[in-house]
């Protein structure tokens, strides 16, 4: 038997699955990231006697950059356009359209 759904229900099912599917992605990101880095550190560490150049981190640390936009794409964490400055942005254009229409009227 199968489920007739409302339109509006599909698309709210579509964007769950969309989203768990984002989620999925970032969560094996993080798995990858730290088994690989614990991989290369573990290494380094057990054959070098100055572990602590920096050099040894330059993966980890941009491959972490990386690992950070991807949890801000996932989560929708935007510090610097965020929905205040979108709505803002909305109004201002709205603001804008209006005073052009004036014009003509």
């Amino acid at each position: 038997m199968e489920i007739v759904m409302e339109p509006y229900n599909q698309e709210k099912l579509k964007r769950a699955k969309n989203q768990i599917e984002k989620l999925k992605g970032f969560y094996v990101h993080i798995a990858v990231y730290v088994i690989v880095n614990a991989f290369i550190l573990f290494n380094i560490y057990r054959n070098t006697e100055d572990f602590w150049q920096w050099g040894h981190f330059v993966t980890l640390f941009g491959w972490g950059i990386g690992l950070f936009f991807h949890a801000a794409k996932t989560f929708d964490f935007n510090p610097l356009f965020n929905k205040k400055w979108e709505e803002r942005q909305i109004k201002k254009y709205i603001e804008e359209d209006k005073k052009e229409m004036d014009k003509y009227m």
